[in-house]
């Protein structure tokens, strides 16, 4: 079905590119810039990256034929010219359709989109793999057939994986196109000594040295004019259905073609960081979310140190702005401050060694990032026992993408030997965690779980569920009193593993780990309400989720025949079962043991449903709370003998 007018109107499949007249190219990949734009300012998502290979992907599908030929989109978010070229423009030209497609591929829409993709560094590996079983299959049955392409950018590549798939493209050799898109940015500018030797090639033509694709074994070509169509479809079908591996290589511009009125909102071609994602328009001037204003409170702790601790250092793969780290603090730190680019294996084994050195780490990144470096948590930082610090942004369960979900910190974090995984439910304990861990020495890797957005909530006044509503910009609480460092000593103890009781009662007990301490609060409530007080919810927070607190729970026990956990994560592998666990196996002191209900997010990764549907699904509104409490009150009436503890969800 038709949606625009124009060269674009006329294209249903990439079949409709390759039939179009040369002459209409140079119209299409105007009015999918136009597109792009006003989509932008009107939706918001990866805006820059995709105006960068506007030109890059028409050519491609006017010279590869997609899915026969292989085209794998790194990362994904510069797709969405290619959805438009594959069918789905309605979902970027009509705002009733703006999120029936997701920012990344996701073959689940198309069976042009190969891979559901959202991490970087990754697609020439991928490459790699489907051109080794095409060429397996011909030699079988003579039906492998097709090119193979992997468009990466330049700021990818500083990927630990990406360069592990460049030596390996080159050693496995057939069919295998390798395109650089290099707009001389990452989510902001690029680090390591990887781009200098980019800019050289960029500066000479393609012809400086050394070159690090022809070093690795690789065939090369450079393609000065990236933004030009008519360059990028020579280019391309001069290297269709070539017998060896070769590196396509790119100049664009990214955010090329954005306006005056984007101009106005900050969000510059170029390389300009603020072009990497883009909010509508619409939603400027909101509050910050949580992970800016809980980041922006940790930088401002850290930076009032640097001066007088020159071995505090702060480490970001890349992801800075995002989690509160603003331009103006990176210019402040100086040398305190490391961007190590996409590289968060390298950040988390360059952290250990500045442990082992006698410096203080801080390293920073979302919990589905840290994913990538899980080997070097678990080797490098806890096996070593090396007193560092990790910051996890993006917790929990959210309504993002499938691939950013980070529902799975808690299982991933609190089962490491010899890590602690602290959890804070508020602005004050979260720097009181952080001064602890970045002054005490005494201690392994600590990382610390980034509150969210129920917490900011409440620190708004708002109410738990109100999340992003418009209210003031939460403000820096007084830092807590030991600032000066002299309440921790290196050689003091994990001041968190005791669990902290916020508010007394009996029978019931509601134990609610970090950003649902707000929610249980507003249950517990909600209970004493509906019972007319005959229910009076004891309220747990437990600061932590890398140990169970036995004592507590112990004596919790005693006078509780009803304990429920409740977590913003998934629940299998997750904290409460912990709990269960810790009170099933406590010794047997005559009394009835407590019903134990655990409650969390099911065994999914969900893709894009808003948070308040995942906590109606997943029974984590304090309605729903509340509503569970009285039926198990109900249903598990105290019992004078000893019963076996369950742990339902």
């Amino acid at each position: 079905m038709r949606t625009t007018s124009g060269p674009l109107g006329r294209i249903l499949s990439p079949d409709d590119v390759r039939e179009l007249d040369p002459n209409e190219l140079v119209p299409l990949c105007a009015q999918l810039r136009s597109t792009l734009v006003e989509y932008g300012k009107r939706h918001g998502g990866h805006i820059g990256s995709n105006l960068a290979v506007v030109e890059l992907t028409v050519a491609l599908h006017r010279v590869f034929d997609s899915p026969r030929d292989a085209i794998i989109f790194d990362v994904s978010h510069q797709s969405y010219v290619h959805k438009m070229l594959t069918g789905r423009a309605p979902a970027f030209i009509q705002s009733d359709r703006y999120d029936s497609v997701t920012g990344f591929t996701n073959p689940e829409e198309s069976e042009h989109d190969l891979f559901a993709l959202g991490h970087t560094g990754t697609s020439i590996s991928l490459a790699c793999g489907m051109a080794k079983a095409r060429d397996m299959r011909h030699l079988t049955d003579g039906a492998g057939s097709g090119n193979v392409i992997a468009i990466i950018g330049d700021g990818a590549l500083s990927s630990g994986v990406a360069l592990e798939g460049l030596s390996d493209a080159a050693e496995q050799g057939g069919n295998l196109i390798v395109i650089v898109n290099d707009n001389e940015m990452s989510i902001d500018r690029n680090h390591g000594g990887l781009y200098t030797g980019l800019a050289r090639l960029r500066e000479s033509g393609g012809h400086g040295q050394p070159n690090i694709f022809t070093a690795l074994g690789m065939d090369y070509r450079y393609v000065e004019h990236g933004n030009d169509v008519s360059d990028l479809v020579t280019a391309l079908t001069d290297v269709k259905d070539i017998d060896h591996p070769i590196v396509v290589h790119i100049h664009t511009t990214k955010g090329l073609g954005l306006d005056e009125e984007d101009a106005r909102h900050g969000v510059l071609e170029g390389r300009h960081e603020f072009n990497h994602w883009q909010n509508p328009f619409s939603a400027e001037g909101r509050p910050m979310g949580s992970r800016k204003a809980f980041g922006s409170l940790a930088m401002s702790q850290l930076e009032r140190r640097f001066a007088s601790e020159p071995g505090l250092i702060v480490i970001s793969p890349a992801t800075a702005r995002s989690n509160g780290i603003t331009p103006e603090f990176r210019a402040r730190a100086g040398s305190h401050y490391v961007d190590t680019a996409i590289s968060e294996d390298h950040a988390a084994a360059f952290a250990a060694g500045i442990a082992r050195g006698g410096g203080t780490p801080v390293l920073v990144t979302s919990a589905t990032f840290f994913q990538r470096a899980y080997d070097q948590l678990v080797e490098e930082l806890a096996l070593n026992g090396l007193p560092s610090t990790l910051l996890v942004f993006s917790t929990g369960i959210s309504g993002t993408d499938h691939t950013h979900s980070g529902s799975l910190d808690v299982a991933m974090f609190s089962t490491i030997p010899g890590m602690t995984y602290l959890v804070p439910s508020s602005s004050a304990d979260f720097l009181d965690m952080l001064d602890w861990s970045t002054r005490a020495r005494a201690h392994g890797t600590v990382a610390i779980r980034v509150p969210g957005e129920r917490v900011l909530a409440k620190e708004r006044g708002l109410s738990a569920d109100a999340f992003g509503a418009d209210a003031p910009t939460m403000t820096a609480p007084p830092l807590p009193a030991h600032e000066s460092g002299s309440a921790h000593e290196p050689t003091e103890r994990n001041p968190y593993t005791t669990y902290r009781i916020t508010k007394r009662g009996h029978g019931v007990a509601l134990i609610g780990l970090g950003d649902m301490l707000p929610v249980v609060e507003r249950a517990a409530t909600l209970v004493e309400k509906s019972s007319e007080g005959r229910v009076n919810p004891t309220i747990i927070d437990p600061r932590q989720a890398s140990t169970v607190d036995c004592a507590t729970l112990s004596r919790i026990a005693t006078d509780h025949h009803l304990i429920l956990t409740v977590e913003d994560g998934q629940l299998d592998g997750g904290w409460g079962e912990h709990v269960a666990a810790g009170i099933d196996s406590s010794p047997d002191d005559g009394h009835a043991r407590p019903h134990v209900v655990c409650l969390g997010a099911d065994k999914e990764i969900a893709n894009r449903v808003p948070l308040a549907e995942l906590e109606r699904r997943y029974g984590l509104t304090a309605d729903a709370l509340a509503a569970r409490v009285m039926r198990e009150l109900e249903a598990n009436r105290p019992s004078p003998t000893r019963s076996g503890t369950t742990c339902e969800k």
